[in-house]
């Protein structure tokens, strides 16, 4: 069975669009919106993150061609946004968790 035939990848997957969908959909009413939808706004984000993250931490480990051209795709589509080829994507997430928790503590101090 190839990586993307798995179920459970399959699932991991359609989760992780829903969440986009979700995520980009309220973006432009974030700064609008109320503490609590910030908050739950937030939140989403935190939890796409989350499972982007484990899946591009199943994608290093799988040896499916398919899987490895996927995590070839993230790689340049990092580079789109001046990342170098080689920057480690690991490190783009710890980066993007720690903004996100940055936005949480300055909602919650505001």
């Amino acid at each position: 069975m190839s990586f993307f035939e798995s179920e459970m990848v399959r699932k991991e997957l359609q989760d992780i669009e829903d969440l986009q969908d979700e995520v980009f959909g309220n973006v432009f009413q974030f700064q609008s919106a109320s503490k609590a939808d910030q908050l739950a706004h937030i939140e989403l984000l935190e939890e796409l993150l989350n499972k982007q993250q484990i899946l591009y931490f199943r994608l290093q480990h799988s040896d499916d061609p398919d899987a490895k051209r996927m995590l070839e795709k993230i790689k340049a589509g990092a580079t789109e946004f001046g990342f170098s080829r080689d920057t480690d994507i690991g490190y783009v997430f710890r980066n993007m968790m720690k903004v996100v928790a940055q936005m949480r503590d300055h909602l919650a101090t505001s």
